[in-house]
């Protein structure tokens, strides 16, 4: 297959999140922001892409990449563009550390760290982003309700829109920014579609147009408390109001194998399909054994099991887009 021509039996865009390829020791920089290299100088987030896309027995069109505040800017413009070179489109999806985006007192630095991250894509033609700026990951605190459920959502509307006015988001490349909430103990607030949806909701009413969107994670949504029929409700809910964002095919708790899922991909994503409004599907697990993820493994019982029955995590990503493909055709 040649990647740089992905042909689509679909109108959906199809893509891969790599997680797989591990944060520690190819995708999160180091403690001087710099990404992990070969020692020929290669990024090693783009020697194993390019790899995973010729491998790939599905055209991929897609590929969100993370992008960590305080990585350096020359090594975040190599991998976002040395990605657009492997003929796939990429996506930024923003990690940013050290910054609360519910706290007031957080707000000037979450708003600088976004914006050094997005100046980027913008420089670049990039047309989507991604984050997780409810919270900050695995920092534990009691979940707000009530008055301060309300102000944290307040907060999260307010520095979102002042990211999207002063990055001149409007007349920028960037057409739409996607949304995920995570799963209880990596957040403890916005753990559920339906927060996710009040807080994408009140941005985009406060600058007139949907493009903020809630993007629908299949593990999260199984995760997260709420029935199968509760998110499928929320998910007609946003799709009717336009702000349907990307799904990711990915399962609840081991976040391994596709075949491991318990109805919630197919169930979830069967819904986003019927709403007409969904244009792209991203397939992503993790790897059991990455260090980087260890915190989670030691809070979530069930997370980090080993489901590739042998198979490399390419195989077992392989496996899991045939199967995708397979349900969106």
């Amino acid at each position: 297959m040649n990647p740089a021509q992905p042909i689509s039996t679909s109108p959906l865009r199809l893509g891969v999140c790599p997680a797989h390829f591990k944060f520690a020791d190819v995708l999160a920089p180091d403690e001087n922001g710099k990404l992990p290299r070969h020692p020929d100088g290669q990024l090693k987030v783009l020697t194993e892409l390019k790899q995973f896309l010729a491998d790939s027995p599905v055209p991929l069109s897609v590929v969100p990449i993370f992008t960590f505040s305080g990585t350096q800017k020359e090594d975040l413009r190599e991998t976002l563009a040395g990605i657009q070179s492997l003929g796939v489109t990429p996506e930024a999806i923003l990690m940013i550390n050290g910054a609360d985006p519910m706290s007031p007192d957080d707000e000037d630095k979450f708003v600088a760290l976004s914006m050094e991250i997005i100046e980027i894509a913008k420089s670049l033609g990039i047309e989507a982003v991604c984050s997780t700026t409810f919270e900050q990951w695995m920092d534990p605190a009691p979940a707000k309700t009530g008055a301060d459920y309300d102000a944290a959502v307040t907060q999260l509307v307010k520095a979102h829109h002042r990211i999207y006015q002063e990055a001149d988001l409007a007349n920028s490349s960037i057409k739409s920014w996607h949304m995920e909430f995570l799963r209880p103990v990596e957040f403890s607030t916005f753990t559920n579609v339906r927060s996710a949806w009040d807080v994408v909701k009140g941005i985009n009413e406060k600058i007139g147009t949907n493009f903020f969107r809630v993007l629908v994670d299949a593990s999260h949504c199984g995760d997260s408390g709420l029935t199968i029929e509760d998110n499928q409700n929320v998910i007609r809910e946003i799709a009717a109001a336009g702000a349907l964002g990307a799904f990711h095919a990915s399962v609840k708790t081991t976040r391994g194998c596709l075949t491991t899922d318990e109805g919630w991909i197919d169930s979830l994503l069967t819904t986003c399909l019927e709403t007409g409004k969904l244009e792209t599907v991203i397939v992503e697990a993790f790897d059991h054994t990455d260090p980087g993820l260890q915190p989670l493994r030691d809070a979530v019982a069930g997370h980090g099991v080993d489901t590739t029955k042998g198979r490399s995590y390419n195989q077992l990503i392989f496996d899991g887009l045939v199967q995708v493909e397979k349900r969106i055709n």
